[in-house]
């Protein structure tokens, strides 16, 4: 039997940010068959921050899971692949998303991750952890300045996280899209999540009742909203 391939897109929110509000993350850990699923935090975006994987640990420890982290600053396993394919979740964290895809290749973690996806682990993430599944994102990782980037394709599109957070996000998003410089894509705001099945999406989530996603169209030389509905997580 084909395996599920499951993506959830956190525009923001979880742990890191609503450390009060586990909805969230609860909704990620309920996507996992198994009642106790193994989750592995993936810091590489935040130079594997220590402060942030601690924060990790302190949420994910009051919830039904198995907690674990992947460090490639400071490697904890020779084995990376082994390590991946025991996890059920993979959980990427936000930062520099540039920086995390070009150490990922190097590792050769990026085709170890889409061999884990293929197999059915569930992969999500926040901010970086989102963008980086579509074929483009809007990254802030040059300072001062949001881009384009290439990213790993496993979904179709382009993606924008903090789409209600951070004010030049959606002007940013909608004219690259509209001059054609990104692809046509979806944007999403804090506290909401998009999850993908089988690269189709499927459900949209949020943390907080305001939040919510919304998809970018081109029609000709005009551009074309609409809102995406989420249903709200109580806790």
């Amino acid at each position: 039997m084909e395996s599920k391939r499951q993506i959830i897109a956190l525009g923001g929110g979880g742990f890191s940010m609503e450390p009060d509000n586990p909805a969230l993350d609860q909704y990620i850990l309920a996507q996992s068959p198994k009642s106790n699923p193994r989750v592995c935090f993936i810091p590489t975006a935040s130079g594997d921050a220590q402060s942030y994987t601690e924060n990790f640990y302190a949420a994910f420890n009051k919830l039904s899971c198995q907690p674990s982290h992947l460090s490639l600053f400071r490697g904890h396993t020779a084995d990376i692949e082994d390590f991946v394919q025991s996890q059920d979740i993979l959980y990427v964290g936000g930062g520099n998303t540039r920086n995390m895809l070009v150490l990922w290749h190097e590792w050769g973690l990026d085709k170890i991750i889409r061999i884990a996806y293929e197999h059915g682990i569930i992969m999500c993430g926040i901010s970086a952890g989102a963008i980086c599944w579509f074929e483009e994102g809007l990254t802030d990782s040059v300072p001062n300045e949001l881009n384009r980037l290439q990213c790993l394709g496993f979904l179709k599109g382009s993606a924008s996280p903090h789409f209600d957070g951070e004010a030049e996000r959606r002007p940013a998003f909608t004219s690259k899209i509209a001059s054609g410089e990104m692809l046509p894509g979806i944007g999403i705001d804090d506290s909401c999540a998009v999850h993908y099945l089988n690269e189709e999406r499927f459900k949209i989530v949020a943390s907080r009742e305001s939040a919510q996603a919304y998809e970018f169209l081109k029609a000709g030389e005009t551009l074309k909203e609409i809102a995406l509905h989420a249903e709200f997580l109580k806790e």
